[in-house]
């Protein structure tokens, strides 16, 4: 360590203050909140107001409950008008006042703040210096100085951080700083970049809001916490009407969202709903993975395949039909009457009037009993008479069914996958007889019972967009189940979305405004893109989309991504790798066992890496099916350990199937039979992509079945 910076001190009693300063404003929430709480009488506007004004202190004391994460993270000097020609801005994840209104802390996504990620030697943006603080909790630890201005240009001193050698790619800022926190050990949760966010990352952190923003990021190149930084800044930015419109942000899996959870709270967002795109579809039953069965790949490359939109409409459609035989129903003394060619005209009319199948209902059978009511010889009567009196006659509802039933997304793909007459109908003109065969599935005895496959997902979505919304009591439509629609998403590991998938997310866009964010090399799809074009074909287009990308890679040593990228050259020859920023401390292991060993060999090699990452965490990724393997294994050894799918990366050692491994980061990674994963994997060669540029530290392969070509 170097000797400390000279003003440690002042900048220590600083942040003290600013602690001092926030918690004075969280103590002064609770007591107004307990004041509108004591107060429960008065008018109904009185009452509303006081119930608004109760939500917005909790979400401030939401906002003001910082989970240990420092509040002040840097600093900027900049030139100005006063006695000694430079103002002071402290910079930290949340704005902070004293007793006389005075900002002592600016909020990171304020515009003030711009110049303490954007600034170069080249372009300074008026600033002299520029701070960053090395902090652990309440502690700076130390202090990095970079000045700006003649004979400067950006050069960093760094002061009571270790001391390191010049960035080796330029326009790094705060390189001590963004070293000390890169090779911190992981948490098995995503962290915020807040105090380290690099000028390409703020660019695209800062971007307007319009259209669909595309980020290309290859592996370690921060791309998923800048999708949710931006998340923050555009909530910040665009409070209203953002946050009554709301922000979402769609993940690959449950394992990933529960790595993310908690870098938006960290940035004072608490609202943001964070989904897997099955969350979107409800009262229906999806397959639980490693016990139900999935989609073959070809069942899986069609069910994605944008046709499939198209069938939905003809099978919805091919339901709306007219009656074989005339209707004739008992009244009075006599029988009302209602025929083919009546029931030909009224379906050809609710195809017209309605845009979704299940609103029409409500009209086919007013103009059913109007034409019945008109059939009647006898006595005056009313349309109202006549469906008071025969609208529960069986043979009335049968017919009603039969012309224009009301279905729910799963009752109309139930009878669509299982009636090969049905498939034929609605799929003959779009489809292949043999994908038409390769949809077909056994029907259940009850709807309810179907266990759907994550490729089912937006295929029920689709359909409830063309069926719409059941109605209810007195025709009266459940806004409930209607698709919600929010200001801004975010979708990540985008692209291995398919058509249909991709559609799914575009629909509950209000306005178009999207950032999606993947990896064109990491694509592992049933229905893998070779160009970002192909994704933005499927969003939303009324502003034209931006692909940006990320050329940096932050999380990666150099030695690592140098043998990862002999694999991604087979995979993808076409993209380039991002350029590590660091060196790391040991090269990549390259292990051979024998077959009976393997077990033995993943936990001896587990127990290595554990010991040299002490304060890190270690994941064995392995093909699917050798999960319970290696399991085995390390219990065997008396390894503890978890397994992704149930608890996450909460233990310091975890088994991590290739499936659910993107977009995930580890201190140590031992990759499991390569070769398997290759011949497993959809896209087997990107599959190994990933998993061998997910560590932060240390890569082993541990292999029985000979190497990949790649990595021989």
């Amino acid at each position: 360590m170097s000797q400390p910076h000279p003003e440690l001190a002042d900048e220590q009693a600083y942040v003290d203050h600013a602690y001092v300063c926030l918690d004075r404003t969280r103590e002064s929430a609770w007591r107004l909140r307990t004041l509108t709480e004591a107060d429960l009488g008065g008018t109904f506007q009185a009452r509303f107001e006081r119930n608004a004004f109760d939500e917005a202190l909790v979400k401030r004391l939401t906002d003001l409950d910082l989970r240990g994460a420092a509040l002040v993270f840097g600093r900027i000097d900049r030139l100005a008008e006063s006695p000694d020609g430079v103002e002071s801005f402290h910079i930290g994840r949340l704005a902070v006042a004293d007793e006389q209104s005075e900002q002592i802390v600016v909020d990171w996504r304020a515009p003030v703040a711009e110049p303490f990620y954007r600034a170069t030697g080249r372009e300074p943006m008026g600033l002299v210096r520029r701070r960053h603080f090395a902090v652990e909790d309440r502690t700076v630890l130390g202090i990095e100085d970079e000045l700006f201005g003649e004979g400067h240009l950006g050069v960093g001193h760094d002061e009571g951080l270790a001391p390191t050698a010049p960035s080796p790619i330029e326009g790094i800022r705060g390189y001590s700083t963004l070293l000390a926190a890169l090779e911190r050990g992981r948490t098995g949760v995503l962290g915020d970049i807040v105090a380290t966010i690099q000028a390409e990352q703020d660019e695209i952190i800062r971007a307007p809001q319009a259209g669909v923003l595309v980020v290309q990021g290859g592996p370690g190149t921060g791309k998923t916490v800048v999708a949710l930084h931006r998340a923050a800044y555009l909530l910040y930015t665009h409070r209203f009407p953002l946050e009554d419109q709301g922000v979402l942000v769609i993940g690959p899996n449950r394992v990933f969202l529960r790595y993310i959870e908690r870098v938006l709270p960290s940035l004072g967002e608490a609202g943001v709903e964070q989904v897997v795109l099955a969350d979107l579809v409800p009262d229906v039953q999806f397959a639980r993975p490693g016990v139900d069965p999935t989609d073959p790949p070809f069942v899986a490359r069609i069910k994605g395949d944008a046709r499939m939109s198209r069938v939905i409409d003809n099978a919805v459609r091919d339901r709306q039909r007219p009656l074989r035989e005339p209707l004739r129903v008992p009244f009075r003394t006599g029988y009302l009457t209602f025929g083919v060619e009546d029931s030909r005209r009224v379906v050809a009319a609710a195809r017209r009037r309605n845009r979704r199948h299940n609103s029409g209902r409500r009209y086919v059978e007013g103009d059913v009993f109007a034409a019945m009511a008109a059939s009647w010889r006898g006595d005056p009567i009313t349309v109202s008479e006549v469906r008071r009196v025969v609208r529960t006659d069986p043979v009335v509802r049968a017919a009603l069914e039969r012309m224009w039933p009301v279905l729910t997304p799963a009752e109309l793909l139930h009878d669509l996958f299982g009636s090969p007459a049905l498939a034929r109908l609605a799929a003959s003109n779009v489809l292949t007889d043999d994908e038409i065969a390769a949809l077909h599935r056994p029907r259940s005895d009850d709807v309810t019972d179907v266990r759907w496959s994550a490729n089912d997902v937006a295929l029920l979505d689709d359909a409830r967009e063309v069926l719409g919304p059941r109605p209810g009591r007195g025709g009266k439509i459940d806004e409930a189940d209607e698709i919600r629609t929010y200001g801004h998403i975010v979708v990540d590991e985008v692209q291995d979305l398919t058509p249909m998938q991709l559609a799914m997310a575009a629909r509950r866009s209000l306005n178009g405004s999207m950032t999606v964010v993947g990896d064109l090399a990491q694509a592992t799809g049933a229905l893998a893109p070779e160009r970002w074009g192909d994704v933005l074909a499927h969003l939303p287009d009324r502003t034209p989309g931006r692909v940006v990308g990320l050329s940096v890679g932050y999380r990666i040593p150099a030695q690592i991504m140098e043998l990862a990228d002999r694999v991604m050259a087979e995979a993808a020859p076409q993209l380039r790798s991002p350029t590590a920023v660091r060196i790391g401390d040991a090269a990549p292991e390259i292990i051979e066992a024998r077959p009976a060993e393997l077990a033995a060999v993943v936990a001896e090699a587990t127990a290595k890496m554990a010991a040299a990452l002490p304060a890190g965490n270690v994941a064995i990724v392995v093909p699917d099916a050798l999960a319970e393997l290696v399991s085995d294994g390390l219990t065997a050894a008396g390894i503890a350990h978890g397994r992704a799918t149930r608890t996450g990366l909460d233990d310091d050692v975890t088994v991590v199937p290739v499936s659910v491994v993107k977009g995930l980061e580890l201190d140590g990674v031992i990759v499991v039979e390569p070769a398997r994963i290759v011949a497993d994997e959809l896209q087997g060669l990107r599959a190994l992509y990933v998993a061998m540029t997910r560590p932060t530290q240390r890569l082993t392969i541990v292999h029985t079945d000979p190497l990949p070509r790649s990595l021989r």
